[in-house]
């Protein structure tokens, strides 16, 4: 059984450094400015959470209007999204994809691997860590289960937010206010499985329930057969805050072997304070 196999590969968008320490610029004679403005851009999506058409602009030294123009066009290709606020622009799926935004690199990578591990060892099934990036969820990295029958971690793939465990976790960390900028109609995207959930007013109640309890499940709502749980990991803004799935084959995953996993995954992420 598959969740998606996509090449974790990342690479850092860091420019070479010359001898003298100072970042090197582009070789103006080959130079294509809006291309080059939009790749700066990009680049600022590392160490900020957020940007508005002011502060871009600002910090790239172009004019408000240049500056929104290319933020239009890296939020129509996915490398830019919206702010839950409405202000501003965060960085997009297709950016995390091919970057690694702060909270993405190695340092807490190593970390979470022993969060990871510790979770494959108490729960025998693959288990995931994913950040939510606008409506979608993206696989950060995970262990795979010994199970002959088994979930492939997916690592770097994308998954709608609604449909998934882990991203309904992040969403229920969110204000309703938020949610409702983030799924401004009540009809949800297109449905991965007829199990999926369509509208937001059911979205908004689940999460409720997910608040309550504590943790989040998705029973075949991304991927028919498949059942996952998923808990909050530490973090306090859209760079660090991450989920810890479980996923399973639905015939290992009833109602109460995702409640024990729960419990289970809970253990295995008070350890990201402590490694």
């Amino acid at each position: 059984m598959t969740h998606g196999r996509v090449d974790g590969r990342v690479t850092e968008l860091t420019p070479e450094p010359k001898g003298n320490g100072h970042t090197m610029g582009p070789d103006r004679g080959y130079t294509i400015e809006s291309l080059d403005t939009g790749l700066r851009l990009m680049q600022l999506f590392l160490t900020h959470d957020t940007l508005t058409v002011s502060e871009a602009a600002g910090l790239l030294s172009v004019g408000r209007s240049t500056a929104h123009r290319v933020l239009s066009t890296l939020e129509g290709r996915g490398f830019a999204i919206r702010d839950f606020s409405g202000r501003g622009y965060s960085a997009g799926p297709e950016l995390v994809r091919l970057g690694r935004p702060a909270g993405f690199g190695t340092a807490v990578r190593e970390r979470l691997g022993a969060v990871l591990e510790d979770a494959l060892r108490r729960t025998g099934e693959t288990v995931q860590s994913a950040a939510l990036i606008g409506d979608r969820i993206v696989v950060t990295d995970g262990r795979e289960s010994p199970h002959p029958v088994r979930v492939m971690p997916g690592v770097g793939g994308t998954h709608p937010a609604h449909a998934t465990s882990g991203g309904k976790m992040l969403l229920s960390r969110m204000t309703t206010e938020q949610v409702c900028a983030l799924y401004p109609r009540e009809e949800l995207p297109a449905a991965s499985t007829p199990s999926t959930v369509t509208s937001r007013s059911a979205l908004l109640a689940e999460l409720e329930e997910i608040r309550s309890r504590g943790y989040a499940l998705s029973r075949g709502e991304s991927v028919q057969g498949m059942n996952t749980v998923a808990v909050p990991l530490a973090g306090s803004s859209w760079r660090d805050r991450l989920a810890l799935m479980a996923s399973a084959p639905a015939d290992r995953g009833d109602d109460a072997a995702l409640a024990r996993r729960a419990e289970e995954l809970h253990v295995s992420a008070a350890l990201l304070g402590t490694v």
